[in-house]
Order: structure tokens, then C-alpha cells, then sequence
């Protein structure tokens, strides 16, 4: 017997929900949009009516919905805590923006607090379920460029408007968290646990009151060392590059490419340059298609909880580290 359709309501109507997240949950046989919920009614009936869900002007009012499975939440990162928590206590599984929250004590509690519920508690990073970077490490683990010496990863953006959230501090915004979490999250998946941050800079530029910038320095168990740039007033950049004892591999458009990309790996080894061209991924619809499974599981994934829990030690460290 066919399962039905995850039933699905949005706690906000972010940028990421409306260009990106709900067209893949829309196009997916197994979930239902079920609501949109906004303070603005005037933007949930606009988002409502694109995809024939109704309307909620009040977030409490959604978690209260029988006919609501799971929620996902693309607020600012200084609310997804509270609603997480609250969409949890309601028995609801939730797919919660990145990071999950700003501190690691909070991010442990609500997994935590997922588990002992059995939901579902998904951190939305969506460029790690694209097949592109298991090649990659697929590569440096079958010896393609010998013994793993160095780590490099870069992501930055052009200047953002001056209202954008990730100007504002309450808000949880700065380049860390939105934007720096992407080469963290790099060195987490090829370098592994047990990250050490050995050097740290934030930098605020023309005043800010949040980071726009910065550099991390980090080491592996195994001693191999990664060195992580980020930023939101810079010419785009989203790469990173693995060197070994015998060659190297390098992925540009790594972090957000399009559904329609079609990656390209190079590699440089002992018989010189090649190039690696794969199929096109979409890694949105992937990472929705991993919710649902996570669902339906009962939301039992303890390697995903602690890749989550190891970002988190990873992001309050590098704070630490600057002496932010």
C-alpha cells in the first residue's frame, strides 16, 4: 500500500521558501502543502494561492492543525529555537532553515528533544545530497591524489542590500552563520569529526554591526589542516579544492548550483589533468525527498543528529576562536 503524502505547512515566506524549497516540496509526489503561515496575511494568501493551500496568519495556529504532519522553518535564524520547539512539542516533524540555532547548547536540546519525541528534525543543508561531493570523496578515498595533505574552501557573495537580514544582529544575521556555514560544513564531510579550530577572524566592514567576513584555520584528527574563507562583500566564489601527497581535485559551483548544472570535478594527478563531467542534480528536490524519509522513519537518524551537533560545536568555536 502506497504511504500518503507528508502533509506539510511553511512557518514564514522567506526568500529560500519562495524561490527555492516550495517549488521542490510542490513538485513532490509525496508531500502535501498543506498551509502557508505569515504575520502578514497579504503574503501568506500570495503564497497560498500559487499552490492552492490556504492561508494562516498565525504560526501557533498552524501547529494546532490536524491535518499538518510536519513544518518547515525558514525564519530568521534567531527564531528557529522557539518555533522549532514549539512545532516539536506539538508533535509536528520539522525542517528548520540553517544553521538549526545560533548556539550549540540550544541545538542540543531540540535534537534532543526530537528523539525522545521520535520526529523528524532536519537541518536544511541541501548541498551535501548532491551526489557530486560523494564522488569527490569516493576520489581521495580510493588514493586518486594519495594521502590527504590540505583542505581549502571559499564562499562569498556579492554585497547584499542594506534592509537584508543578514545585516541585522538580532536577527541572528552575520557572514558566519549564513555564510560561512557552507566551507565549515566542506570540511566537516571530507575531513570528519573531531575538527579542531586553530585560528580565527571576523571581520566587520564600514561599521557593521554584524561580521562580514572571515577566515578559519582548522585541523583534522589526522592532522591534515583547512583554511576557510567566507563573505558577503565579494565577487561570488563557491569552490573548494583537495591536495594530496600525488594531486589535487577541485569543485567550483559547489555550494548552490542550479538543478540543470552539470558539475564538473577536476582532478590532477600523476598522468595529469583530467575532468570529471557528471548528470545534473537537483539538490533541493533531494533534500525534500530526505525529509519524507526521515518522516517516515520516525525521525531516528543518529549520524545526521550528530553532523548537526558537530556544525554547531563548529560555528561556537569559531566565535570563540575571533573573540566574537
Amino acid at each position: 500500500m502506497t504511504e500518503r503524502p507528508l502533509r506539510v505547512a511553511v512557518l514564514g515566506t522567506a526568500d529560500i521558501a519562495r524561490r527555492r524549497v516550495l517549488p521542490a516540496m510542490a513538485q513532490d509526489p509525496d508531500v502535501e502543502l498543506m498551509a502557508v503561515a505569515s504575520r502578514s496575511g497579504a503574503r501568506a494568501r500570495e503564497l497560498a494561492r500559487q499552490y492552492g493551500c490556504a492561508a494562516v496568519e498565525s504560526y501557533d495556529a498552524v501547529l494546532d492543525r490536524d491535518d499538518v504532519d510536519a513544518v518547515y522553518v525558514p525564519l530568521p535564524v534567531s527564531l528557529h529555537a522557539e518555533w522549532t520547539r514549539r512545532a516539536l512539542t506539538a508533535g509536528k516533524h520539522v525542517l528548520a532553515e540553517k544553521p538549526l540555532t545560533a548556539h550549540a547548547h540550544t541545538t542540543a536540546e531540540l535534537l534532543d528533544l526530537a528523539r525522545t519525541s521520535g520526529l523528524a528534525l532536519m537541518e536544511n543543508v541541501m548541498f551535501v545530497h548532491h551526489p557530486q561531493h560523494a564522488v569527490v570523496r569516493e576520489l581521495v578515498a580510493g588514493g586518486a591524489i594519495g594521502e590527504l595533505r590540505a583542505f581549502t574552501a571559499a564562499f562569498t557573495i556579492p554585497p547584499l542590500p542594506a534592509g537584508n537580514i543578514r545585516h541585522r544582529p538580532d536577527l541572528g544575521g552575520g557572514a558566519l552563520l549564513d555564510i560561512g556555514y557552507y566551507p565549515l560544513r566542506a570540511a566537516l564531510y571530507f575531513l570528519g569529526s573531531g575538527l579542531e579550530v586553530v585560528g580565527a577572524a571576523l571581520e566587520h566592514s564600514g561599521g557593521s554591526a554584524v561580521e562580514t567576513a572571515g577566515a578559519v584555520l582548522v585541523r583534522s584528527r589526522d592532522g591534515v589542516l583547512g583554511q576557510l574563507a567566507f563573505g558577503m562583500e565579494h565577487a561570488y566564489q563557491s569552490a573548494y579544492e583537495l591536495w594530496g601527497s600525488r594531486g589535487r581535485i577541485r569543485v567550483e559551483t559547489a555550494f548552490t548550483p542550479p538543478a540543470d548544472h552539470k558539475p564538473t570535478v577536476w582532478v590532477t594527478d600523476t598522468h595529469g589533468p583530467r575532468e570529471l563531467t557528471l548528470a545534473p542534480h537537483d539538490q533541493v528536490a533531494a533534500t525534500v525527498r530526505a525529509f519524507v524519509r526521515a518522516a517516515r522513519s520516525g525521525g531516528n537518524d543518529p549520524r545526521a543528529a550528530a553532523e548537526c551537533m558537530q556544525q554547531a560545536t563548529l560555528l561556537d568555536a569559531v566565535r570563540a576562536r575571533a573573540g566574537r
